[in-house]
């Protein structure tokens, strides 16, 4: 099964706004991570975990505190790959890609969900 067939619509946003304006929009739509786009490109993503590590910097920018060298993945590539991805990066979302375009995102709880389609071969390895 290929990452375009079980991922999510991502949600995107395109100004610099506060930590706590990024809070607010992933806990009114519950995701937890929003990405970074400018002028259609991925500049960065904010997850839950960076949000918590600065609670009590609500008003800094999230472009000084999300990771800004996003590791991507293209919507034709494998669950086995998307899933091998995260682990030896140590992540848990992709954004997915189709010619340089983000057209959504994966993420560990998408692959868990579909953990019967993975090759066997992943767990034995």
């Amino acid at each position: 099964m290929q990452v375009k067939e079980i991922m999510n619509k991502a949600v995107v946003i395109e100004h610099d706004v506060s930590v706590k304006e990024a809070a607010k929009i992933m806990s009114s739509r519950n995701i937890g991570s929003l990405i970074f786009l400018k002028n259609n490109k991925i500049k960065g993503i904010i997850t839950e975990k960076d949000i918590l590590r600065n609670i009590s910097s609500l008003n800094k920018k999230i472009s000084s505190i999300m990771s800004k060298n996003v590791i991507t993945i293209n919507q034709d590539e494998s669950l086995d790959n998307a899933a091998l991805l995260m682990t030896e990066k140590k992540i848990k979302r992709l954004p997915v890609m189709n010619n340089e375009k983000l057209v959504g995102i994966i993420t560990a709880t998408d692959i868990i969900a579909n953990s019967d389609l993975l090759n066997e071969d992943f767990f034995f390895e």
